[in-house]
């Protein structure tokens, strides 16, 4: 393997067209598959795990009951997405399509935790112990194991009162609904930086974000 495949985001975009069942969120190629049960969806996680070991770059997956959260993106190259990961991302969808599982756009969603801060070195270290994160090279801290939700810190000399938020990224194509279902419920939209995120705030004044790969 080389770090010398990475994509540049402006390619990005247009290779993805040939990859409809894959978004780009928070870093990574995602795709959510629905089998039509459960032993379905273990077979198609073989599969997966097959072309990942044919192909030495391997996934994450989690499986639930017939459904299965996928993403890759490739580490040695500096948590980039490269050649590599498209070239898998066809062959899943190929398998996927060759046992029938269901592309489930709708389910795609990545959550992390955003701190304001106008310091984030004097408390960088107290969230990596407590939660066993390690420090990225962009200042985030990251689940060794990747299971968890990722924490980054905005820098701002005036946090706002609420300082934790979270950042709920769902595919571009998606979020018009989730927008629209959140100010029907009364919820309040700042979208002066959409379509790249919208600050919504519930009754209560607590603040989370809905983030897509637009303009980011």
């Amino acid at each position: 393997m080389t770090v010398n495949d990475r994509i540049e985001s402006t390619e990005l975009a247009s290779r993805l067209e040939a990859l409809p069942q894959w978004r780009k969120l928070a870093g990574k190629l995602c795709t959510v598959y629905e089998a039509k049960s459960s032993a379905e969806a273990i077979e198609l996680f073989s599969d997966i795990a097959g072309a990942a070991q044919m192909a030495n770059h391997h996934p994450d997956v989690d499986w639930r009951y017939n459904l299965l959260f996928v993403s890759t993106v490739s580490h040695d190259a500096g948590g980039d997405i490269t050649e590599r990961d498209l070239a898998l991302a066809s062959e899943i969808s190929q398998r996927a399509a060759a046992l029938h599982a269901k592309a489930r756009l709708d389910l795609i969603k990545v959550v992390e935790i955003g701190i304001d801060t106008d310091d984030a070195q004097a408390i960088t270290g107290d969230w990596a112990t407590g939660l066993g994160y390690r420090e990225q090279p962009d200042g985030s801290l990251a689940d060794p194991a990747g299971r968890l939700p990722a924490i980054w810190f905005q820098h701002t000399p005036t946090p706002h009162p609420s300082r934790l938020h979270l950042d709920v990224w769902v595919p571009h194509t998606e979020s018009a609904a989730v927008l629209s279902q959140l100010e029907s419920q009364g919820a309040v939209l700042d979208e002066r930086s959409a379509p790249g995120f919208t600050i919504a705030s519930d009754h209560q004044g607590n603040r989370f974000c809905i983030c897509t790969e637009q303009d980011r």
